[in-house]
């Protein structure tokens, strides 16, 4: 099984998990880059104007990100990562999906946050992307517990 681990980070903590999953699955890594990196002004949530509170409250925004290097279609399973922001994936997560034909691709998302469920991003996901197999996704705060990661990419098993 091919598997890839795609994510976007904005302050390292989902980046140190994305690496972690990739290393226990013998996973291929990606990072989701935006092509204008986040300034700690831009993610200042408590700022109705900075950067990442504008583009959470334009549906439709989609920040440009660098090419991926990795075709999501050479592969089984697709890991995507990403901090929850306003009970959502961040629009540059869109932005990189939408790169993609996901008609019947497996994709797992898998999220950190400081307190919010990642149940708003997955039904989010399910609303854009409905013809991608997107499955319940996976709050990976407190450590990984690698029994649970691998029944999980083995379909329950």
């Amino acid at each position: 099984m091919k598997i890839l681990v795609s994510y976007f980070s904005a302050g390292g903590v989902t980046k140190r998990v994305a690496t972690r999953l990739a290393d226990i699955l013998d996973a291929d890594l990606e990072e989701i880059r935006p092509v204008h990196k986040y300034t700690d002004e831009d993610l200042d949530w408590r700022n109705n104007h900075s950067r990442s509170s504008a583009e959470m409250n334009d549906e439709n925004c989609r920040p440009e990100i660098e090419r991926p290097v990795h075709d999501l279609s050479s592969y089984d399973v697709v890991l995507v990562g990403y901090p929850i922001w306003w009970y959502v994936e961040p629009r540059v997560v869109d932005t990189y999906l939408e790169r993609f034909d996901l008609a019947g691709k497996r994709i797992i998302p898998f999220a950190t946050s400081g307190g919010s469920s990642i149940s708003g991003s997955v039904s989010r996901l399910r609303n854009l992307h409905p013809k991608a197999e997107i499955e319940e996704g996976l709050l990976l705060n407190h450590g990984l517990d690698e029994i649970v990661i691998r029944k999980k990419i083995d379909g329950g098993k």
